[in-house]
């Protein structure tokens, strides 16, 4: 996996722009990590997706993040300062996984971790079939008795130990952080989604870069490829000598 340029940066965003976060997600890593394939980036499990995203991010905008969260006692705004490692759960470490297996209340359960792919299939889905609908993508087998038998035939409990193993499997695709309110003192498990966060920057980001493009050319007549090969620190001198 390597850094992007401000030039592969822009053109990663202008691919992604407007579609799902699962897409925006693998544009960004496909152009960072050239040397895989689309389809295996898309079978990455969201943790190890997120772990390499998080990753990039770091290269691209360094290592910390600015958040913001809403306590859920009294709706209090809090703005925080989070540092990459922070957010990391060893995911990196843990080695490829190929299926697991789990047998609970008699019966026999093979799965796989959710994946990018899952993602895409239920976009737009809502929230109170999206659970059973990707089980039902990653459960690779399911026996009672020595019977294959269907997904909507497993009891609440054994749902309930396939979603805990995929966690303790794949810790990065839940990133959790701890959160006390300094107003009430409420503390509370916030989440925090990579894909969106560093997408919403991104924009920005592009938005900017775009502006002091425009800015350069217009004053001195250079191509945007020019342009975006600058350092920021030569192209911020020369936008002060563009004056106010």
């Amino acid at each position: 996996m390597r850094a992007l340029s401000a030039s592969q940066l822009l053109d990663v965003w202008e691919r992604g722009f407007g579609r799902p976060p699962a897409e925006q997600a693998l544009a960004l890593l496909g152009a960072a990590w050239p040397e895989l394939s689309p389809e295996a980036l898309s079978r990455l499990s969201i943790g190890r997706r997120n772990a390499r995203l998080l990753a990039l991010r770091e290269w691209t905008f360094g290592s910390r993040l600015e958040a913001l969260v809403t306590c859920p006692a009294c709706a209090e705004r809090l703005e925080l300062d989070l540092q990459t490692t922070e957010l990391r759960a060893g995911a990196e470490d843990k080695e490829e996984t190929g299926s697991l297996s789990l047998e609970i209340a008699g019966y026999a359960l093979r799965f796989r971790l959710p994946d990018s792919t899952d993602l895409i299939d239920v976009g737009g889905m809502n929230t109170g079939t999206l659970r059973n609908h990707i089980l039902a993508r990653c459960m690779l087998s399911i026996r009672r008795g020595g019977e294959e038998v269907s997904v909507s035939q497993l009891p609440e409990d054994a749902v309930g130990a396939v979603a805990e193993k995929m966690a303790q499997a794949d810790p990065q695709a839940d990133i959790t952080f701890s959160v006390t309110c300094p107003t009430c003192g409420h503390t509370w498990q916030a989440t925090f989604d990579i894909v969106t966060f560093f997408w919403r920057e991104l924009t920005a980001w592009s938005h900017r870069i775009l502006q002091e493009a425009h800015l350069l050319a217009s004053a001195y007549g250079w191509s945007e490829a020019d342009i975006l090969a600058m350092s920021p620190w030569r192209r911020q001198c020369y936008l002060e000598m563009t004056g106010p």
